[in-house]
């Protein structure tokens, strides 16, 4: 009679080794919460320093040629036209509700990049090379655009609708952010909501891998060295001298792109994105995809110094909290 397959042993894990994996993994998820929260807070500082730059940036890239004749007139114009905080600050209360959420994924996915760079890749003694981090910073990008395109989709709206000369007793199209996705879902479904999604992550890939390098690149060399030889404590001014180069760096490659998401999501009907370079380039050739570049590496300096800023005293904050 043949004799019965032996059944291979399987070994559990022990007591100790389960409860190991059990304190990883939380430590993990509580660290995955951490940059979740930090990103939220360096948003809002972000919008509260930036949304005013933005805003000359937008209505720049959509005007038509000729209405401003560069930044100080949109500034001036929007001021004469709208009031000082009314005007700066149009379309501010979409990117307010929504930056939070945004910034937040953004690092959160950045932090997510870092530990799939991790299981793909060797990382030496914790410090990831510089092609690591803008893997991962692009790698952030994917599920920030979920919320940012819908988001600049309203943005953009309601800051070029205060560019319109209203009639006596006309009221603007749209009356805030909810009403500006009520009538886009009206008009073309969720469709119309997410229009440039598609520019937004040819923008914000590239884009937040140039972020992410720059920022940790600078980082490290304003980090002062202990006798030991170990990295010390960044101050906080060199916090901001680093987010304000990322940045610039970030804007650099990719304004190009975000001048036509500016006006695809802007255009009325159903654009096409070959329809609105082939428009661009007419109206101007390569100089026409660069208005407003300026006031957008105006605003990216203090704005994205108070990102990480932000970010930064809100992980020092956890750290004491919970640490």
């Amino acid at each position: 009679m043949p004799e019965a397959p032996s059944v291979p042993k399987v070994e559990l894990p022990s007591a100790q080794e389960v409860k190991e994996d059990v304190v990883e993994a939380t430590k993990s998820s509580l660290h995955s919460l951490r940059a979740l929260a930090a990103g939220g807070v360096g948003g809002v500082c972000a919008v509260i320093v930036g949304h005013p730059f933005d805003l000359v940036k937008v209505r720049m890239q959509t005007a038509e040629k000729g209405v401003y004749s560069g930044a100080i007139d949109v500034v001036r114009k929007t001021i004469a036209r709208e009031g000082l905080r009314r005007g700066l600050y149009a379309g501010v209360s979409a990117p307010l509700v929504g930056v939070t959420p945004m910034f937040a994924v953004s690092f959160w996915g950045y932090d997510m990049g870092k530990n799939l760079v991790k299981t793909f890749s060797t990382v030496e003694k914790n410090q990831y090379s510089v092609a690591q981090v803008s893997a991962a910073g692009f790698f952030s990008a994917i599920p920030m655009t979920a919320i940012t395109a819908p988001f600049e989709r309203v943005k953009v709206l309601l800051q070029i609708q205060g560019q319109k000369e209203l009639k006596p007793g006309e009221k603007p199209k749209y009356s805030g952010g909810i009403d500006v996705v009520r009538q886009l879902y009206k008009e073309g479904g969720i469709r119309s909501v997410f229009r440039g999604s598609a520019m937004t992550l040819a923008r914000d890939g590239p884009g937040s891998a140039a972020y992410f390098a720059t920022y940790e690149v600078i980082k490290r060399r304003l980090t002062p060295k202990k006798e030991d030889g170990s990295p010390g404590e960044l101050s906080l001014s060199a916090v901001m001298v680093a987010g304000g180069a990322a940045g610039v760096a970030m804007w650099i490659p990719v304004f190009p792109i975000d001048s036509v998401k500016s006006r695809l999501q802007s255009a009325e009907g159903r654009p096409t994105i070959g329809g609105v370079v082939r428009e661009v380039y007419g109206k101007g050739g390569i100089k026409a995809f660069f208005p407003g570049f300026g006031p957008a590496l105006a605003r990216a300096v203090p704005a994205n110094a108070a990102t990480f800023l932000g970010v930064e005293l809100a992980h020092k904050a956890f750290s004491k909290m919970f640490d």
